[in-house]
């Protein structure tokens, strides 16, 4: 096995102990107790990009989620990139608020839909998270996608991927649906 299997296994691997720890799952206590692993499409290296990141901040408005909390964000920057001979801009956000606990001060966020969505891949679009780049140039990983919370139980607001976040490519890569949603 190569290392970027290895890789990606292990996050898998830490997102499924996260999913069955009682203080950090987003499962409900009932589906927590039953819950084994989540489902993920078979890691391919053809969904990791080179992108180039363009720092452009926008001033902080309200992000529409599932509830009607609206929690302020930025558009802090613009990732471009090939996938299937298509080229992409997607938005990545950042949370001012977030952006003050321990672990966060350089965290980014990059919810996106594309046409698994409600089908193979959670309807309400995915996430990756992202941190601030040192450099122009980014390694993208769409293996590393992940439901939102809500997508595991109602009691969470998440935020929506705005439609200028849509990608025309089905995304066969990351965490897939979840059956009990």
């Amino acid at each position: 096995m190569d290392e970027y299997q290895t890789e990606i296994q292990a996050y898998q691997t830490h997102l499924n102990e996260e999913y069955k720890d009682s203080l950090k799952s987003p499962l409900t206590r009932e589906d927590r107790l039953a819950f084994e692993a989540l489902e993920f499409y078979k890691i391919n290296p053809e969904f990791r990009v080179v992108a180039k990141f363009k720092e452009k901040k926008s001033a902080l408005f309200a992000m529409k989620t599932t509830t009607d909390r609206t929690p302020e964000y930025r558009k802090y920057g613009e990732l471009y990139f090939e996938l299937k001979g298509k080229k992409f801009k997607l938005n990545v956000y950042q949370n001012p608020s977030l952006m003050t606990r321990p672990g966060y001060e350089d965290y980014l966020f990059l919810p996106f839909t594309d046409p698994t969505n409600g089908d193979k891949s959670y309807g309400g679009g995915r996430y990756i998270d992202f941190r601030i780049p040192t450099s122009t140039e980014v390694i993208l990983d769409f293996n590393k996608a992940y439901n939102p919370y809500c997508a595991y139980n109602s009691e969470f607001s998440c935020p929506i991927p705005p439609p200028e976040n849509d990608i025309s490519v089905a995304i066969e890569a990351g965490v897939m649906a979840w059956d009990n949603y």
